[in-house]
């Protein structure tokens, strides 16, 4: 932690300055001047249906990601992300400098094929709207002008610059998580282009589990010998009741009950009921704690005869909140106040990739969440981004870069 603290005081010292060769105000210049550039590549992006699992729509962008990232002199690595649909793209810059950079987002959304035609990219004054046009191809877009603008600063002050995209962030990132942790591990900073609601960036993330609880009992005629049934789902009803106790709003932990089923027929004393919930947590201590007081929970019966069991299964960790991404944030609130905007550090209540990027107890990488573009609506029909956010947050990828490189 030491060093990262030294580093990281170091570029902020330098903050003001960024290079002997650029100002911030300059720099917000260029930015300004790309943002024409930046829109017609999103506008683009959004044109091609990328739902999770959409094979043309992700083969096209994919392959098209590809050439972008070559065309700006990347090394570009193409790798199917089995058991998902689509490829990772991964293009590394290598540079003179000492320090490496893992730029990374997701290039799937939620739509379904037809959604881009049925509600193709819209300008309208300060919002632009489309489907996944902040979640995250705005994000994309953000990461490919930041280089626009480094590759024509000719500034290669890192030692390697790398780029992430990932083709399944919306359905668990289950052919990608892998590879994130992988690269992450292999670079000191790691920014995720996420975006955020407002002018922030995020220091912590949720992590999301899923709790599956079942009941087994016994199945017999409603009407004539409902006594000598095991009703599963009355049983299910109790343990949910004392199961949604298990979330900790102290910790910022939830446990919500949200699918159910039992029975086959109205006139059957069901024999077996099924319920799961969605748990949402940033301590990483709480996994457990859930596990267990959930096991001793269920224990406490009110129909005899009846299995009750529940298996908790882990999913997206969390980005918890750390020393490292706090003091990464700093740098960033510095490099921001020297173009007169302000931006706050934040903690999420979603789920990123973020959370597989770090590592529990390490101050490398320092992780660094919602470096994309502003906007809101996410997963629906009226998803947008705000237009006025784009050249700020283009100047902060490339400060971010410029200073902490040095």
């Amino acid at each position: 932690m030491r060093l990262l603290a030294t580093t990281l005081s170091l570029a902020l010292a330098c903050a003001s300055a960024q290079a002997a060769d650029i100002t911030p105000q300059d720099l917000l210049k260029q930015a300004q001047a790309e943002q024409p550039h930046y829109l017609e590549t999103l506008k683009h992006l959004v044109a091609v249906d990328t739902g999770t699992g959409t094979e043309a729509g992700l083969k096209q962008l994919g392959g098209e990601l590809a050439k972008r990232l070559q065309a700006l002199g990347a090394e570009v690595k193409t790798t199917a992300a089995t058991p998902s649909v689509g490829d990772n793209i991964v293009g590394t810059f290598k540079g003179s400098g000492s320090k490496d950079f893992l730029l990374m987002v997701h290039y799937d959304t939620v739509f379904g094929p037809g959604t881009a035609a049925k509600r193709p990219w819209r300008l309208d004054g300060a919002r632009a709207y489309g489907p996944g046009v902040a979640d995250a191809k705005g994000g994309v877009a953000m990461i490919l002008h930041a280089l626009n603008l480094l590759q024509a600063q000719q500034f290669k002050g890192y030692r390697t610059l790398t780029v992430l995209f990932n083709p399944d962030e919306e359905m668990g990132s289950a052919g990608s998580k892998a590879l994130i942790g992988e690269l992450a591990r292999q670079h000191d900073f790691v920014f995720s282009y996420e975006p955020p609601d407002k002018d922030a960036v995020t220091v912590a993330t949720n992590g999301i589990n899923r709790l599956k609880l079942e009941v087994k009992g016994r199945a017999s005629h409603a009407g004539s010998a409902p006594e000598e049934g095991r009703n599963a789902l009355l049983e299910l009803a109790h343990q949910v009741l004392q199961l949604d106790a298990l979330g900790d709003p102290a910790k910022g932990t939830t446990v919500n009950w949200t699918l159910a089923k039992a029975g086959e027929k109205a006139n059957i004393i069901p024999a077996l009921a099924s319920a799961e919930a969605d748990m949402r947590y940033t301590d990483l201590a709480e996994t457990a704690r859930v596990q267990a007081d959930a096991q001793r929970i269920i224990g406490q019966r009110r129909i005899a005869d009846t299995q009750v069991t529940l298996v908790l299964e882990k999913g997206r960790p969390p980005l918890a909140k750390n020393p490292a991404s706090t003091q990464l944030a700093a740098t960033a609130q510095q490099l921001y106040r020297q173009i007169d905007r302000s931006l706050e550090p934040i903690a999420m209540r979603f789920g990123t990739d973020a959370g597989y990027a770090y590592v529990p107890g390490s101050d490398k990488p320092a992780v660094l969440e919602t470096l994309g573009v502003v906007g809101a609506g996410l997963h629906g029909d009226d998803e947008y981004i705000d237009v006025d956010s784009v050249a700020p947050r283009l100047y902060l990828s490339v400060a971010l870069i410029r200073a902490l490189g040095q």
